[in-house]
């Protein structure tokens, strides 16, 4: 019903830049938000963004604060993460994922992953040395 492709991982320098995009399509007009997410190895499932559609308000962790910015370009159906100041700690697979609810009247738990329903396949982001 609705699917999602990451492009735009791959090997980068610490302190150097890489931007992630999430390409949309099927039926997810009416999506609530879209959320990104990255996972080491070893580690567990961490978000990362998040952004509302109806009102475009971005989520970010601690983590990547200052550094990552999520966007969206409503003509091309893509979301965008721009990865900036990279570290080695930013290596993971990097997934987008959607909410489909059409709104939510009370707190909207960007962080959680069971907030989403369909997912993307993943790019690999590699912060060498």
């Amino acid at each position: 019903q609705v699917q999602l492709v990451e492009s735009g991982g791959g090997l980068v320098q610490p302190g150097g830049s890489l931007r992630l995009s999430c390409a949309l399509s099927g039926s997810y007009l009416d999506y609530y938000a879209i959320g990104w997410f990255r996972q080491a190895p070893g580690k567990e499932r961490e978000a990362v963004s998040c952004i509302r559609r109806h009102d475009n308000f971005q989520y970010y962790s601690d983590a990547v604060k200052g550094r990552f910015t999520i966007s969206r370009d409503n003509t091309k159906n893509m979301v965008y993460l721009q990865l900036d100041s990279l570290n080695v700690e930013d290596t993971a697979v990097y997934y987008c994922a959607i909410d489909l609810t059409k709104f939510h009247y009370s707190e909207f738990r960007w962080s959680a992953p069971r907030s989403y329903d369909y997912w993307g396949q993943g790019t690999q982001v590699t912060v060498s040395s």
